[in-house]
């Protein structure tokens, strides 16, 4: 049995692959715990993981409005760094699997000689050429974090993500980087075609800002639509700041896993993590990112050009994603597309997968 210590952030779509593979590694006989913000207890505790919150780190929510320079003290906090060398000591770790963003942790478990694995839980292209050159980043090297090191000197690093979309997917990857696949569940394909149109539309559950407008936008453009609506609110907007169109069903929240086999396509913001659950069902979908600084937008491109999906721009007009949320829900190529990218994941076994490379890393020799 080995040990391993999951370091995470109360985001949203990169919790949901530490606890899948963190599920498969405790179904082996390993031990498994997780650090990280106290809104990360809820998810862990339905999980039944051993959680610890950060005692150092800064206070932190998702449902709050976090201004950029903020989320810059959040990643680059070095008190989380702290209070994961505190862990690490408190209790036996022979693994620790961190979510990249968290820089200042990231570079403390390099230094600190302990096995450590980043998991990264979007495109890797994203993570090197969007994330760790904005302000983010910047920071980090300001502060002698050096996360390009930290990632280029990890014994292993796991993109949980699907090479055919990520632009970084089409070569070798720096340092010891692997694309394990997805870490999302992968339900039986069906034929959409003998489905009666319906669509799921749910955003964020980050606070960005504009959201609740962006929400009422889309639930303009989908009035009338000649298909059963289905919109997922999530924490950050209230169904009483919405205008609800008669005949469209709006829930606070609903495990995307129990709707999507019941719709035939998915408008969302381009979150990595609902992008690669609506494709392991087979979903095309039409992305509209909330922030221009992340990775929806190039997650929409990804989908795009592969054939499955439309990318949407911010100030996109209620009729111009009528027409393209129209074009998705009839019978096209676009379906095609998505059954094909759902079969990729299938094969790629993301949680699966992501927990055997960890397991090979504790059997090989302390010196290797």
């Amino acid at each position: 049995m080995s040990h391993f210590l999951f370091l995470t952030w109360d985001g949203g779509g990169n919790v949901p692959p530490a606890i899948g593979i963190a599920t498969e590694l405790r179904a082996r006989g390993h031990s498994v715990r997780f650090l990280g913000h106290e809104g990360n207890r809820a998810a862990t505790a339905s999980a039944a993981m051993p959680f610890r919150a950060f005692d150092r780190a800064l206070p932190f929510t998702s449902q709050d409005l976090n201004p950029p320079e903020r989320m810059v003290e959040i990643f680059n906090d070095a008190r989380v760094a702290q209070d994961l060398l505190v862990e690490m000591d408190r209790k036996s770790t022979d693994v620790v699997v961190i979510d990249p963003m968290m820089l200042a942790a990231l570079g403390a478990a390099r230094d600190s000689g302990i096995a450590y694995v980043p998991l990264v839980h979007l495109f890797y292209a994203y993570l090197r050429e969007g994330w760790l050159r904005a302000p983010f980043g910047q920071v980090a090297e300001q502060r002698g974090y050096a996360p390009y090191d930290a990632l280029d000197n990890a014994p292993l690093t796991l993109v949980a993500s699907l090479a055919e979309l990520d632009p970084a997917g089409g070569g070798p990857l720096p340092g010891n980087a692997v694309h394990c696949g997805p870490v999302v569940s992968c339900p039986e394909p069906r034929d959409l075609t003998t489905a009666p149109p319906a669509l799921l539309i749910s955003l964020s559950t980050y606070n960005f800002p504009g959201q609740t407008e962006a929400m009422q936008t889309l639930l303009d453009a989908a009035s009338g639509l000649p298909a059963r609506v289905i919109v997922t609110t999530g924490p950050v907007i209230r169904r009483a700041d919405l205008r609800v169109p008669d005949g469209v069903e709006v829930h606070d929240y609903v495990d995307h896993d129990a709707l999507m086999p019941q719709v035939t396509a998915v408008m969302s913001h381009g979150g990595h993590a609902t992008a690669m659950r609506a494709l392991a069902h087979g979903l095309p979908l039409a992305v509209m990112p909330m922030h221009p600084m992340l990775d929806q937008t190039m997650v929409g491109q990804a989908v795009a050009a592969a054939g499955a999906g439309r990318l949407l721009a911010r100030d996109a007009s209620p009729g111009e994603i009528r027409t393209s949320l129209e074009e998705l829900l009839t019978d096209g190529p676009h379906r095609a597309a998505a059954a094909r990218l759902c079969q990729l994941i299938r094969e790629a076994d993301g949680q699966s997968s992501g927990a055997t490379r960890l397991e090979a890393l504790t059997r090989q020799p302390a010196d290797a």
